[in-house]
């Protein structure tokens, strides 16, 4: 049934992505209508991967489609499969074992935190820069919820059954990952929405020319990708609980790490030509990228 229902999301993906780059040509003049600078080439084939339109509407323009697939449907997906293998493992030993119950409300968690906090993916690269093409089509409904379930998926057959000092151990890592992502990300959207709050207007910054200010102190003055280090930290515990027999349960934080690591590189590159001199400065005073001190 794994198999059927994620080659139905395959599918899917691709007919969306059909739908969308043929749509992208159709009212260039619609106020709804902006072409994304990366997806709009001229060569179909990357343009169709990509995406041509940057935030495709429906509905009169009242239902934002790459917004609700980011997530809608795969992390909710993510979690349906979850709670499905932990079922599927009470069926065949009698109980769930603590590494299942700890994948599935880690992961439960993070989906929560991500659909509580939904504002804050306007301000990620997945919405202000690429366009919606079968790149983010097939991440969103067949990448997210059929490969982030693989710690579960692997527990069903292969619990290593890890002690209770091991478990607490993990259960330190996913609470340290948790703190760096979500006190990094919540820092920056209130300094964003408001600097002079209290919360926020002790921080040190940078004025750029362009007026924007950057922030130097706090969690972005440790490295200046210090969030996409606190999710990783978070994906790794939930491999750890898989214990060591297999590479398969550590596919996440393997693929996560060079999806970070391009995506910074890309991010550098644009705040680079955005704000020129400035950027230089910036990096002057927050020297490491992921971990201070180190990287």
């Amino acid at each position: 049934m794994f198999f059927q229902t994620s080659l139905a999301a395959t599918i899917i993906s691709f007919v969306l992505s059909i739908y969308l780059y043929a749509t992208s040509f159709l009212s260039p003049s619609s106020p709804h209508k902006v072409l994304a600078a990366g997806g709009n080439t001229g060569h179909v084939t990357y343009d169709f991967f990509l995406g041509r339109e940057l935030n495709p509407r429906v509905l009169n323009g009242s239902f934002d489609l790459k917004f609700f697939c980011e997530l809608r449907p795969g992390l909710i997906g993510w979690c349906v499969l979850n709670a499905g293998m932990m079922k599927k493992q009470i069926e065949l030993t009698g109980s769930a074992s603590s590494s299942m119950v700890l994948v599935n409300i880690f992961q439960f968690i993070y989906v929560l935190d991500a659909l509580y906090m939904e504002k804050a993916i306007l301000t990620t690269m997945d919405i202000t820069t690429d366009g919606f093409g079968f790149m983010l089509a097939f991440g969103d409904l067949g990448w997210v919820p059929f490969t982030y379930t693989l710690q579960a998926a692997y527990l069903v057959h292969n619990d290593p059954g890890i002690g209770w000092l091991m478990a607490a151990f993990i259960v330190g890592l996913k609470i340290l990952g948790y703190i760096i992502f979500r006190g990094a990300n919540s820092q920056k959207d209130a300094f964003r929405s408001d600097p002079s709050h209290p919360s926020v207007s002790h921080l040190k910054f940078i004025e750029t020319k362009r007026g924007t200010k950057l922030l130097v102190s706090g969690f972005w003055g440790m490295a200046r990708k210090i969030n996409y280090t606190g999710d990783w930290v978070m994906g790794l515990s939930w491999s750890l609980t898989c214990g060591g027999g297999s590479l398969i349960p550590y596919f996440y934080p393997i693929y996560f790490a060079i999806l970070l690591i391009h995506r910074s590189i890309r991010d550098d590159e644009m705040c680079s030509d955005k704000y020129g001199k400035d950027w230089v400065t910036y990096k002057g005073k927050v020297p490491y990228r992921f971990i201070p001190g180190v990287i």
